[in-house]
C-alpha cells in the first residue's frame, strides 16, 4: 500500500490516487483538476481548511497543525526545512 507523499493518506485503490492513475505517488486530494500535484501553499490552505472543519479549532492553530503535519512528508521536508 503506498501512501500520498502529500497528506500521507493510504493509497489503496486506484480510486485513491490522482485521476485513477496508480503511478501518481499523491492523492485525489492532493491533485488539481489537471491532475498535477498541488502547490505547497494550496496544500497547506486545504489542510488548514480540513482541520478547521473537522476538529473546530481556530484557523491560525489549525495552519500551526497543518505546517507541523506536512514538514514530515517526502513531498514538502524540503520546502518546510528552508522556511
Amino acid at each position: 500500500m503506498k501512501k500520498c507523499i502529500a497528506c500521507g493518506m493510504p493509497m489503496e485503490k486506484a480510486d485513491d490516487f490522482a485521476m485513477g492513475d496508480t503511478s501518481k505517488d499523491y492523492c485525489k486530494y492532493c491533485a488539481k483538476e489537471d491532475g498535477s500535484m498541488q502547490s505547497y501553499e494550496e496544500k497547506l490552505q486545504s489542510l488548514t481548511d480540513f482541520i478547521v472543519k473537522t476538529q473546530g479549532i481556530k484557523e491560525n492553530v489549525a495552519k500551526e497543525a497543518a505546517i507541523s503535519q506536512m514538514s514530515k512528508l517526502p513531498a514538502w521536508v524540503s520546502i518546510t526545512e528552508v522556511r
